[in-house]
């Protein structure tokens, strides 16, 4: 069976980062998966070819000029008639709008999609009219939460009877990182408490809510450290915020990092102050890492943290729980260590990537 996995990158994200793992086991599992990537002008995804191509999956790249660049259709539609494949499978928006019109004029058998986030934008006018009607065109839709399902469902009119929940999995990374080099790297102490967020700067992420957190923790643990990892739109005001909050000495903005989980052994503490959140795959690498977290129950995050298991969760948006919660860590290196190994635990059994990899193949059995 050869699937065609299509997406537009313009980076290496959660999406991405999940294709990266799911078509090595696809491959091991007798599937010729392959990568097609749409690349925005300018902005090249060498860096995502090169991940693909280190782990053998065949890869093609195709510019995209715009939101509405129709020329895409027919250049789709004619590599898609020449390679033949068994299933599309579309990840995002882009590869939605153009990858499903361009498979059926390509009479490709079945189109598989799915769904990573729950995206306020799909509920609005045209998007949300679009969805529907590329719902109409697919054969089997996966989400990558019960949370994802339900927005699908309720919010884009996707028909239930082929809706499926493939909830993502990890390879639990090795214990022995060197903590103390990449605390040296960073310019930490060694007895440093060093609280970690990891993500996109937008507003999904709350960073600003986890900045203020923060600054109410400092009186009572004068010594702790807050790594902020990742880069977006927010940087510069997040930046100023945390001058403005006089916790700018206290704070470290690493910028994005190719290689961000490695960072996280650096951690203590994992803090996720999102206001929405399809999944977080960056929560099962912090958990892989033995990190307790904390982290708003919104969406999927209550399907991956177990409250007062693996970690903490508060609302959405409120500061003083989640300064609470931070101090209560903070303060207990004990309960640290037992949530800790208790998230890694979960990772082992619940979401790895075999377990991925068939569920994912039995949507494509039953599509």
């Amino acid at each position: 069976m050869r699937v065609i996995h299509l997406i537009k990158a313009t980076g290496i994200a959660g999406a991405e980062k999940h294709i990266l793992d799911l078509l090595p086991g696809l491959r091991r599992n007798e599937i010729d998966a392959r990568l097609w990537i749409l690349e925005e002008p300018g902005n090249p995804m060498t860096l995502y070819e090169k991940a693909a191509a280190e782990r053998r999956i065949p890869t093609r790249r195709f510019t995209i000029y715009g939101d509405a660049d129709i020329s895409l259709y027919p250049r789709l539609s004619r590599r898609l008639h020449h390679a033949k494949p068994d299933i599309l499978h579309t990840h995002l928006l882009h590869a939605d709008l153009f990858g499903i019109p361009s498979a059926r004029m390509a009479k490709v058998p079945k189109i598989v999609t799915t769904r990573h986030n729950i995206d306020a934008f799909r509920r609005r006018s045209p998007i949300r009219q679009i969805n529907r009607y590329l719902w109409q065109k697919v054969d089997a839709g996966i989400s990558v939460s019960q949370a994802v399902a339900r927005f699908s469902i309720e919010e884009e009119g996707a028909p239930a009877e082929i809706q499926h929940v493939v909830l993502h999995g990890i390879e639990a990374p090795p214990l022995g990182e060197d903590r103390m080099g990449i605390r040296h790297e960073l310019g930490l102490n060694d007895d440093q408490v060093v609280i970690g967020m990891v993500g996109r700067l937008t507003e999904q992420k709350g960073v600003r809510y986890g900045l203020q957190a923060f600054a109410r923790v400092i009186p009572g643990f004068t010594t702790v450290q807050l790594v902020v990892v990742g880069d977006g739109p927010l940087c510069g005001e997040l930046k100023r915020e945390a001058v403005s909050l006089g916790i700018n000495d206290h704070v470290h903005f690493l910028g994005w990092r190719e290689h961000a989980e490695r960072t996280m052994r650096a951690f203590d503490i994992f803090l996720m102050p999102s206001l929405w959140e399809g999944f977080g795959i960056v929560l099962l690498e912090a958990m892989g890492r033995e990190l307790p977290v904390v982290a708003s129950r919104v969406d999927a995050i209550p399907e991956i943290v177990r409250e007062g298991e693996t970690g903490f969760l508060v609302a959405a948006r409120n500061v003083k729980d989640l300064q609470q919660r931070l101090s209560r860590l903070l303060a207990d290196a004990g309960l640290r260590m037992k949530m800790g190994r208790a998230g890694r635990k979960v990772v082992e059994t619940e979401f790895t990537i075999s377990r991925m990899v068939e569920n994912t193949l039995e949507v494509y059995r039953q599509a």
